[in-house]
């Protein structure tokens, strides 16, 4: 079975909907579409070679004005969007996340009743930090969907402004107050299917060769309990540990 993000409306029904999963036998996977963006996969495949990464930030700044659910349901950018950037975030470390700080807030201007801004520091597995800031009211200056990066790694530094270039200064000199760095410019170049042409591309792999296709429901499970977690955290006002399955 093929479904759509988000898995479910609580983890506890995201649990559920795994267990059928198993005790049936059958494939379900959840289209994670941005995962399938060729600069994403370029930005990811250069960080790599920069050594363990260390940390991640992602920014995520748009003000669109939906009318309707969005506008009156509690934490719109955290529940509603910002699966994709943690699920991204997955994808670029290699890791899970163990735990995180979270705080939502709504500014004065905002046409949103739930919070519609957040910051949320996670703890990925092996002690790696994943830092995100986003607002759906910000006005201007706008990011891209896929939200800004920076990875910090020690090799060097790599960015990717959500569009076709990843900018990446590998350090070079041994020597100096500020070590010298080479700059390189990645493009990806190839054949890619990109969003939900990518994933159903998967999804149909996967039932012919068996093989894990990303996005399968057991993975997803952890870009989920990500965004349950930075909400517990945020009502808390306390460090939360992300569910495990």
């Amino acid at each position: 079975m093929l479904g759509e993000k988000p898995m479910a409306h609580s983890l506890e029904a995201a649990r559920d909907m795994v267990k059928a999963s198993e005790d049936s036998g059958l494939l379900y996977m959840v289209s994670q579409s941005r995962r399938y963006n060729k600069d994403l996969v370029a930005f990811k495949d250069e960080v790599a070679q920069l050594g363990p990464l260390g940390i991640l930030n992602a920014d995520f700044y748009l003000g669109p004005h939906f009318g309707g659910f969005r506008d009156v349901m509690p934490s719109p950018l955290v529940l509603d969007m910002a699966i994709h950037t943690f699920d991204a975030a997955r994808m670029i470390m290699g890791l899970d996340a163990e735990s995180v700080f979270c705080d939502e807030f709504n500014p004065s201007w905002s046409w949103y009743q739930g919070d519609a801004c957040a910051s949320a520091l996670f703890t990925m597995k092996g002690g790696a930090r994943f830092n995100y800031r986003g607002s759906w009211c910000a006005e201007g200056r706008n990011t891209s969907w896929e939200s800004e990066w920076r990875a910090v790694c020690p090799g060097g530094s790599a960015t990717w402004n959500g569009g076709e270039e990843t900018v990446v200064e590998r350090t070079s000199g041994q020597t100096g107050f500020i070590r010298e760095c080479e700059t390189r410019i990645r493009r990806f170049t190839g054949d890619f299917l990109s969003g939900i042409k990518g994933s159903l591309s998967d999804f149909l792999s996967a039932l012919e060769s068996g093989n894990q296709p990303q996005g399968e429901c057991h993975d997803n499970f952890k870009s989920l309990a990500m965004v349950f977690a930075s909400m517990d955290s945020s009502r808390t006002g306390t460090r939360t540990q992300v569910p495990l399955i």
